[in-house]
């Protein structure tokens, strides 16, 4: 009989605040933060400091890269590290839209100003503009060498339209600057001004100013003539070249006529570090700028009416200056003229942020959108995420309108808020499980935080030092935490505190165990030692009494101690050395009992099974090795992970385990028939620590990028066999993936505007979805055919109905109603890529049932859409075959009446909106008349009567 086994299932991930590999947006009131958290986005609730929401998609694995927000307040897309990217909604937290268009990491995000229109940029150096009500890729942008850094649109055109103008401006590491013309897909200026990588963009509210950051001391900023855009699309074709002189008195091309972004000139910052972030504030009166070294500074941008009064001040120093040094004979000579405005004069320094540690990301309070309101609130607040996993609110007070910024004599910037205590600041490097499993304690450098593992909360969070190693003590009040100082540490939960600090080791404490009589401890540490503590009793604060340690004896060994174990029988004591090998040792007297050697590199974890049967041990050599503990013989050495093994743990009351490694993934494996179970994972960093709840119910890991991930065990039966095919099929996914990724980037010419899409895995499924609708649909049509003309050649016989196919007959539709919604139900993003895999047989046959759906008007827009794209990719062979002509000329005779139906509809039901509108304006709208004024235009426009007599 077969041997099955129970699936493992992530269950939850807790202990990540924000992840560094994205950015921190504010949501449209200010008060919640979107936050990447991995491979989901984390709703904070900023004072409260308190998790919202979670958003996640059991599709995705990739971590998240990039969030943008839209301009309708409610959807935010979000960018991963496959190149997917995914619209959620803010009020129902689910996934709307999926788009797959990218070949690598999404590094940009951009809506327009209406949210309906969302521009990408990644890794792969394309920029892809999408439609997000249509939920279909519009086109791709090509000319950039690099990866994209940054997006801005730029005018009020609509994307989607063909016939409107619009523009994007594209940064990217190849230290070119680009702008697009969208109705042209077509770029028609570059700034090559750039000597280093252009690291990150901003565009002004109004569109008249662009800010480029490279990893220089200095902001290049440039100006945006609107009323040049519109010469730029009828003049410039061709792509443009813009350099700007630079102070080394390079050659330079001077910009031309058309030319609508021109050099504006420099801003000095503070520091000199690479900039990671450029953002105006939604006023367009203060840009900040983020760096690598600590400081977010903040610029603010002066009026006309404050750069007039500079330069008047400027000019008379400078008369000043030439009468002091004139001699008397200043007073005759002309005044130098002014130089004309640069962007040293509009931008000025106003605030530093200085912050705890580097920041990743940065945000304005979108509440704050004008004048009126920072009028209002008297300062600015910013949205700051750190690498150190944590969220910060900053507020910089901003003067008031009537004055400058050193009479208002402003606060330095404060903390407002920070969200902190939900995770580690540094990534934690042990865990150990209480007795009932209720509790998890995990410890890193400078703190210990004691957890909940079912629900993820944070129960307790204690200072400590550099952790290594951490135990529940029996009673599971007291935590003992081994650190690198050589100190033992013990921490009373109820109470949050350190009680005590023992003085255990010479070097750096590595290892800790409780003996299984539940009276007594023992440590290992660099120090070439194993000690054993005693469990005793001492009077506490007040009349409690709290458990302490006393060392009893100690066995000095040949080398460092990296790990050990009891055995659960309390017979033996394992002790791994840093020399490779593995000592087993009587745990009464210490006597030596078995030396297990065989590793090529030093054991960093060893466990020993519940029956102390069997010990396993994990090497920095890759490999897990299970020894008998009778004889000490190597039943089996595995090839268990691709990076060194950095724990092991045994399942209570079984002989399976966990392994878990730097190559990312947690893998569990049956030690009686040495067979791989399941593979759990991949985590986004090195796996760190391991913990297994009494009898399976559930593992915990903790690993770089300070998660704590926790899988449950459940009831699902696991086979090996049905696993390992399931591990070739997705590697066989893998492997499709990137073929057509190869034969995309073969086949791509070099045009600037391309197709937006990417074939997946989904679209090839969807693909060979519609192929198999087609061939039922095809077969039963064939069969009713075949019946009819019985039917005609022997009218008086009526042959037996064709027996209905049990889909068809089950879900009640005809073939063709079975092809359309096969057709509705693939994902409209990637339904262009679904109907690249048919033949041009199929795509025939496709159009047959085309041809029935627009004499039916069975849904127009997709009928619409499906024809044209078909007519788009297999032009020249449609063309080529004759006997399409007639089939097209009824598609297009059909489709014109169809079309027509739906225009009159739309047209109708626009109109009656109008009119709603009207009524509730109407209704809602209070007019105010000024009565007396209206007396008294009334009164002048009257005559005056005139009395005359009349003789009879």
């Amino acid at each position: 009989m077969v041997k099955s086994y129970l699936r493992y299932e992530a269950q939850s991930t807790f202990g990540v605040i924000c992840s560094a590999g994205g950015n921190a947006v504010f949501d449209h009131s200010g008060r919640l933060s979107i936050t990447p958290a991995l491979d989901s986005v984390v709703v904070w609730d900023i004072k409260k400091a308190t998790q919202v929401a979670r958003w996640s998609d059991s599709d995705n694995t990739a971590e998240v890269t990039c969030i943008a927000r839209s301009a309708n307040g409610k959807d935010f897309a979000v960018g991963y590290a496959d190149g997917s990217i995914r619209l959620f909604d803010l009020q129902t937290n689910t996934v709307n839209v999926v788009l797959n268009g990218h070949r690598g990491r999404v590094t940009a995000l951009q809506f327009d100003a209406t949210g309906t229109v969302l521009a990408s940029g990644a890794r792969d150096t394309d920029v892809v503009v999408w439609d997000v009500v249509g939920e279909v890729g519009l086109y791709r942008l090509r000319g950039h060498k690099d990866e994209i850094t940054g997006l801005a649109f730029v005018g009020s055109g609509d994307a989607r339209n063909a016939g409107a103008a619009g523009y994007i401006v594209s940064s990217s590491k190849d230290t070119l600057v680009k702008l697009w013309d969208l109705r042209a897909q077509h770029c028609v200026q570059t700034l090559v001004t750039h000597r280093s990588e252009v690291w990150a963009l901003a565009v002004s509210p109004d569109a008249r100013l662009l800010v480029t950051a490279t990893s220089d001391a200095d902001l290049h900023v440039w100006t945006i003539a609107a009323d040049r855009l519109d010469s730029v699309e009828t003049q410039g074709q061709d792509s443009v070249e813009t350099r700007a002189q630079d102070s080394t008195g390079d050659q330079t091309t001077t910009p031309r006529s058309w030319d609508a972004i021109t050099e504006y000139g420099t801003v000095r910052r503070s520091g000199s570090s690479r900039v990671v972030d450029l953002r105006f504030h939604a006023s367009g009166q203060f840009l900040a700028c983020l760096g690598t070294d600590r400081v977010a500074e903040i610029f603010r941008v002066r009026t006309h009416h404050e750069i007039k009064k500079k330069m008047e001040r400027r000019q008379r120093r400078n008369r000043e200056k030439q009468k002091k040094d004139g001699d008397g004979s200043g007073s005759d000579a002309e005044p130098e003229p002014v130089r004309s405005i640069t962007a040293a004069d509009e931008l000025a320094s106003f605030q530093l942020v200085r912050t705890s540690a580097k920041p990743v990301s940065l945000d304005f309070d979108p509440t704050d959108s004008d004048t009126a309101a920072l009028v209002r609130r008297g300062s600015l607040r910013i949205l700051l995420a750190q690498n150190n996993n944590s969220l910060h609110v900053w507020s910089v007070a901003v003067p008031p309108p009537d004055k400058t910024t050193k009479q208002a004599a402003l606060p330095e910037p404060s903390l407002l808020n920070s969200v902190e205590m939900a995770g580690h600041r540094t990534e934690p490097r042990a865990l150990a499980l209480s007795s009932d499993n209720e509790l998890v304690a995990s410890a890193a450098s400078k703190s210990l935080r004691i957890w909940n593992p079912q629900t993820g909360a944070c129960v307790r969070t204690l200072e400590c030092g550099t952790a290594l190693c951490v135990v529940f003590l029996p009673g599971d009040q007291i935590v003992a935490v081994g650190t690198k100082e050589g100190t033992l540490e013990l921490y009373d939960i109820a109470a949050a505190a350190r009680v005590e600090t023992l003085d255990a080791h010479d070097g750096a404490v590595w290892t800790i165990d409780v003996h299984p009589d539940r009276k007594s401890v023992a440590t290992g540490g660099a120090d070439k030692a194993v000690k054993f503590w005693s469990l005793e009793l001492v009077a506490g604060a007040g009349a409690r009494r709290r458990l302490t340690l006393e060392h009893v004896r100690t066995l000095q060994m040949a080398d460092d101690v990296l790990a050990l174990r009891f055995s659960p029988d309390a017979r033996l004591v394992a002790v791994a050395l840093l020399d490779a090998t593995v000592k087993v040792f009587y745990a009464d007297s210490l006597k030596f009992f078995l030396s297990l050697y065989g590793h090529k590199l030093p054991v960093v974890s060893l466990d020993i099974s519940s029956d102390s049967t069997l010990l396993v041990t994990g090497s920095a050599d890759k490999s897990v090795k299970l020894w008998g503990l009778d004889f000490g013989d190597c039943h089996r050495s595995l090839p268990a992970h691709a990076e060194p093994v950095t724990t092991v743990r045994f399942v209570w009351g079984t002989h399976y385990f966990f392994s878990a490694a730097k190559d990312r993934m947690l893998v569990q494996w049956d030690a009686d028939n040495f067979q791989r179970i399941q593979k759990l994972g991949p985590c986004h960093g090195d796996v760190w620590a391991l913990a297994v709840a009494r009898h399976g119910a559930f593992v915990i890991a903790s690993s770089q990028d300070r998660a704590l991930r926790v899988w449950a065990k459940t009831e699902e039966p696991l086979f090996l066999e049905e696993e390992r095919e399931r591990e070739l099929e997705e590697m066989f996914d893998r492997g499709l993936e990137e073929a057509a990724d190869a034969n995309a980037d073969a086949a791509n010419d070099d045009d600037e505007a391309q197709r937006a899409g990417k074939a997946t895995v989904e679209t090839l499924k969807a693909g060979e979805r519609i192929i198999e609708a087609l061939d039922l649909a095809d077969a039963e049509r064939a069969k009713w055919a075949d019946h009819a003309a019985q039917l005609r050649r022997t009218p008086h016989i009526v042959p037996p109905q064709p027996e209905a196919n049990p889909i068809l007959a089950f879900e009640k539709l005809s073939p063709e109603a079975y092809v359309l919604r096969t057709v509705e139900r693939v994902r409209a993003a990637d339904l262009d890529d679904a109907l690249l895999v048919l033949s041009f047989p199929r795509v025939l046959s496709l159009l047959e049932y085309i041809d029935i759906w627009a004499r039916r008007e069975w849904n127009t827009p997709l009928t619409c859409r499906v024809l044209f794209f078909l007519l788009r990719s297999h032009q020249n062979q449609i063309v080529a075959t004759r006997s399409m002509r007639s089939r097209l000329d009824s598609i297009r005779r059909s489709l014109r009446s169809g079309v027509a139906t739906q225009r009159d509809q739309i047209g109708y039901n626009l109109a009656a909106l109008t009119s709603l509108k009207t009524e509730w304006e109407a209704a809602a709208t209070a007019d105010f008349f000024d009565e007396a004024a209206i007396q008294n235009i009334q009164d002048s426009q009257l005559k005056k009567r005139k009395f005359v007599g009349l003789k009879a």
